[in-house]
Parts: structure tokens; sequence; C-alpha cells
């Protein structure tokens, strides 16, 4: 890594550090942390499951027959369990072991009513290591991410670095994915999302496929076009760490944003994970925001141009208004009606907020009368 570039490292892991809420910032593995061949922060993991859930944690180790034989079965069986359903679907959901049900994250309540809840988010611990010798073949010696992300011990992205005054721009940070970065190792397979950074752009993919891997960007727009506007206090790209990368920001794209697109035909794969761009985040909290304050009876208009996700932007944005709370923590709205005239459309919105809410009939399809829908919004 030439100078310039570690300095921007530094920098962005500090600033992570300081004021984005991350608990630590490591180095390499130097402290044995990291199990390269299960691709999880041990360390972490262990140091929040037993902080937040002390009693589950209990039974378990009775269970297994000792400390070090449950931490041992525990990672096998977490392993496994991230290697089958992903690394998204576990921090949601947890893992099941010997019977005993154990959270791999708590994300932040709706509201804050049940002060239980808030108290376990607030537990959560985010942590960014620089040059993570991810590769357990390559004996430390090589392969090694800029940046890695982790929550509670789980890997959840990975940056590569570049300056873009020196010549060594985002697109070279591209081609160190497609050309130098295994898409079978366990680490890079667990991280939900790979970003290509310099101090001027930013893309990212969620499928690392070798030369065929596909980046978006991931940039503001400026001036009604792509790219990022200049930063008089910095970097352009310094809303990824500072805004995207927040602790509180982060922990909510992973829990209410990302989903997965299930393959056609009724297939076992896992499918395709989806990723909000920086447009459609932005659009979301924007107008969630906005309504929290103000209530019901405001109209907006979200406009994406042609193949930009518009779809995914209604779901998101379905779903955030369903739950959303003022600052008094009351319920803004009691119901959200979709109303769209395409079936494939229909069909994509339900299975994607679906995913995020698998409570009996919070989501309902209405497609044959108005008797239908009088029903579902009395229920």
């Amino acid at each position: 890594m030439k100078p310039d570039e570690k300095a921007f490292e530094e920098h962005i892991a500090r600033s992570l550090r300081e004021s984005g809420g991350y608990r630590t910032v490591k180095v390499g593995n130097s402290s044995g942390d990291f199990d390269a061949a299960r691709g999880l922060d041990l360390t972490e993991l262990f140091a929040f499951v037993e902080a937040t859930q002390a009693e589950d944690w209990g039974r378990l180790v009775n269970l297994r027959g000792g400390e070090a034989r449950a931490r041992e079965g525990f990672a096998d069986r977490l392993a496994k369990v991230l290697d089958a359903r992903g690394t998204v679907d576990v921090l949601r959901h947890g893992v099941e072991d010997l019977g005993v049900r154990l959270r791999l994250a708590f994300f932040k309540p709706a509201h804050g009513l049940t002060p239980e809840l808030v108290e376990r988010y607030e537990a959560n611990r985010l942590t960014v290591t620089r040059q993570l010798p991810y590769d357990a073949g390559s004996g430390g010696t090589s392969k090694k991410p800029d940046l890695v992300l982790f929550v509670n011990g789980v890997p959840v992205a990975t940056a590569e670095l570049k300056n873009a005054l020196t010549g060594q721009d985002v697109e070279k940070a591209k081609e160190q994915y497609r050309e130098d970065r295994d898409p079978k190792n366990v680490t890079l397979r667990r991280c939900v999302v790979h970003f290509a950074v310099d101090t001027e752009q930013v893309a990212m993919t969620t499928r690392l496929e070798g030369a065929s891997t596909r980046f978006l960007p991931f940039n503001r727009g400026y001036g009604g076009g792509k790219g990022n506007p200049p930063n008089p206090h910095g970097h352009r790209t310094t809303y990824l760490w500072e805004r995207v990368w927040e602790r509180d920001a982060w922990l909510d794209l992973l829990g209410r944003f990302v989903h997965v697109e299930k393959l056609a035909g009724g297939s076992k794969a896992r499918g395709t994970t989806i990723f909000p761009r920086y447009h459609q985040w932005d659009a979301v909290l924007s107008l969630s925001a906005h309504a929290a304050r103000h209530g019901p009876g405001e109209s907006y208009l979200v406009q994406h141009s042609a193949g930009s996700g518009k779809s995914n932007t209604i779901a998101w944005l379905a779903h955030r208004l369903s739950n959303l709370h003022d600052a008094e923590d009351r319920k803004v709205f009691d119901k959200v009606i979709v109303i769209t005239d395409r079936v494939v459309l229909d069909k994509q919105l339900q299975e994607t907020i679906y995913q995020f809410e698998h409570a009996h009939g919070v989501v309902q399809k209405i497609d044959e009368s108005s008797t239908q829908l009088a029903e579902a919004l009395a229920g």
C-alpha cells in the first residue's frame, strides 16, 4: 500500500472509532481474534453473546459440557448456518444450537417504549479491521483488504481504498476485487457488500464473480448527473464513512434495507443480495423523516430514472412507514396502501416487504374486491 493510501485508510478508521460509534479499530490479526477458517472474529462474537444473552449462553454451556466446548461447538454451528442461510438472515433471526436460540444482532426498535430492547440494541459491537489477513491458506502474508467492517464478530463489508490524487482511482479498486479477491473465500462470502472507494467516487457490489464482478455506483450525484459534489471540509466521499457506515445508519441498513431476491423456479440457491444505492437510501430516509415530523396528509414524488430501482424504493418506504413513530413515540400511520397497475411489481413488492415482516397479516394482497380492501383496513 502506498503511504498516501495508508493515510486515507487510517483517516477513515479513526473517524469510525471517534465519531462513528465503532468500539475499536483492529490492525491485522496479531491478537488472534479472527478465525480465518470460519470467517469470524470470535472475540467480538462471544463478548456480544455473553453480554446480551447470558442466561441462554449458560444453558448452552451446560449442554455442551463447559465453556470451551460451547465456544467451539457454537462457532462451528454458526459457520455452517452462515454458509446455508447467509449473513443477513442470520443477523436478523439468529441461530439455534442444541435447542438454544441465540441472536447475532439486535436492531433498533421502532420506538423507545421498551427499555430492554433499547439496551440490547446499544450492546451491538461494531468494529473495523485494517489489513485483515482473511485467507487461511495464505499464511498471513497476502490477501488483506484495506478495511473489513464487522457486526458482533460477523464480517459484513469490505472496502478497497485508492487515492484519486495519485492516479489510483476507484477503477483500480474494482480491478483489485476482480483480479485479486477469490469469490469462494469464506470471509468474502460472509460479507453483504464490497465497496470500491477513492477520494472522489464510490462503487459497490454484493457479489464477487472474478472478472465478471459487476459494480454499481454508490455516489450522491452532482449537478443532475453522476459523481459527488465538492466537499469544503474534506474528500467528496466522506459521506460513506461519516453517514452510511455510522453505527445507527449502518445497522439500520442491514436490518431494514438489505434483502435477497429469490431465484425463479423455486431454486434453493440463496439468490441475489440487494443493497440500496445511495439515491434509494437517501430518498427513503428523507421521506420517512419528513413524515415523522409532519404526520399524515403530505404529498411526495419519488423520481428515479429508468432501471434505478423504483420498486425497491417503494417497498423500503412502505415498510418503513408502517413502523414509523414520531418524536413522542406515537405511531404515525395505521395502514400503508400501495396501489400499482403492474402485476410483476405487485408481486415483487409483497416479497420484498415480507422479508422484513414475518408476522401474519402485516402484508396483505388486495386483488379481488373493495370488500377485501375494507376487511384489510379494518383488521
